[in-house]
């Protein structure tokens, strides 16, 4: 009987043990979450150097295509494309590449490629923006959803004067941001190279 009373102490004594470790590895794993969601959410400020011959990145993020396209939404004509794909650890926030007043901006709902599949800036869910500026004339940046990405968040709406480097929306999770340009416009970053959104020039014109 002694025994028997032993061996429901030690079992007792080693529940309790892996409780405890149960408790503290929820609380830590809890907090890394936490952390992680006020890391993605997280909202730096950048000094912008206001400047109409300037493009900036609307984006923090990788350039992942430089190219000439036929933009077929609203110019329909032949553009430069300049895409940055933001990861999960990138600050998700878009800014106005340029000053301006907005002069479209269009809601498409879509699939959820991943952000570097070439169809995504077609295909999957996004928002079409375009500014008017007196000096560079109509430019557009494109907000695309990616694999995780289940909601972009857009505040430019049409007739609103625009301020360059200022917020103009937020995609969460992995996602894009294609820009549009004239032709002659000169781009100042190449494949691959990391873009710091709201300050980093891009293209000049």
């Amino acid at each position: 009987m002694v025994s028997i009373f032993v061996g429901l102490g030690f079992i007792a004594i080693e529940n309790f043990v892996e409780a405890i470790w149960l408790n503290k590895l929820l609380a830590i794993l809890l907090l890394i979450f936490y952390v992680l969601i006020l890391q993605f959410f997280r909202n730096p400020k950048r000094e912008t150097v206001v400047n109409d011959a300037h493009i900036i990145a609307p984006v923090d993020g990788k350039v992942v295509v430089i190219e000439e396209v036929f933009e077929k939404e609203y110019f329909k004509e032949k553009r430069m494309q300049v895409s940055i794909f933001m990861s999960p650890i990138n600050v998700h926030v878009t800014r106005y590449p340029i000053s301006g007043e907005v002069t479209y901006s269009k809601y498409h709902p879509g699939k959820y490629l991943v952000a570097w599949h070439p169809k995504s800036s077609e295909n999957n869910e996004r928002t079409t923006v375009v500014i008017a500026n007196k000096f560079a004339g109509e430019i557009l940046y494109r907000q695309v959803a990616g694999a995780l990405a289940r909601r972009i968040v857009n505040y430019a709406e049409p007739k609103m004067q625009v301020i360059q480097g200022h917020d103009s929306g937020f995609i969460k999770f992995g996602s894009r941001v294609d820009v549009f340009l004239p032709l002659n416009t000169v781009i100042k970053v190449n494949l691959n190279d990391k873009v710091k959104g709201g300050e980093q020039i891009i293209a000049t014109l």
